[in-house]
């Protein structure tokens, strides 16, 4: 595959993540620009020209001259331009699952983090609230998972790298990967490919991937 220049400012997050592992996954050539989200490099005047939200991950594709924010368009860019991850005949099941992991899953397992890992004891209202809801979260996908092999059909699809990280994040939930067992089964098979494993470990910190 011909190789393409692609720049990667981004945080050791979910979302920095999903966007690395689809770099690994379609093997474009890319650089890491690393954004200190403790030291509020998100804010500064340059990285908001092309981070109008001064959210991670952006990536400048230098081949094309395009500038991306937001991680769900970054995937639905990488995937129309590697033409991978992404097939027509599942663009509708595909699109509704990456939206739901946008809208839903993420912001609130976001929140979870926040209140349970970030900042326990500080709400007790916000820690049940978002325990409860994350909780559902884990049953209505492995629900999904006992129907279908990945979360969009028979085809693993950029819905998944969507998903991935934030159950890869499973210790921080409190909630136990291991009671359910059709999204254990999609959480571990994901988890062996070998470009999720280099996406995962972007940072070079030595990360591994947590198992359930």
């Amino acid at each position: 595959m011909v190789k393409r220049v692609i720049e990667l400012f981004t945080a050791d997050t979910p979302n920095g993540k999903k966007i690395s592992i689809m770099l690994e996954e379609i093997k474009f050539d890319y650089k890491v620009t690393k954004i200190d989200l403790s030291k509020g490099e998100q804010f500064k005047p340059d990285f908001r020209k092309i981070s109008p939200f001064s959210k991670i991950p952006v990536i400048i594709d230098y081949e094309n001259e395009e500038k991306i924010f937001e991680s769900g368009a970054i995937l639905i860019y990488l995937a129309e331009k590697s033409k991978m991850f992404y097939e027509n005949k599942d663009k509708l099941k595909i699109n509704q699952w990456l939206m739901a992991q946008m809208g839903y899953i993420g912001p609130i397992i976001g929140q979870h983090h926040q209140f349970h890992h970030y900042n326990p004891g500080k709400s007790k209202f916000g820690e049940d609230r978002y325990f409860k809801i994350t909780k559902s979260i884990y049953a209505d996908l492995d629900e999904r998972l006992y129907n279908s092999k990945f979360l969009a059909g028979d085809n693993y699809s950029i819905a998944d790298i969507a998903t991935w990280p934030w159950i890869a994040r499973h210790k921080w939930h409190d909630i136990g990967l291991k009671k359910f067992k059709n999204l254990t089964r999609w959480y571990l098979e994901i988890s062996q490919r070998e470009a999720v494993k280099k996406g995962y470990e972007f940072m070079k910190q030595g990360d591994k991937i947590p198992l359930p």
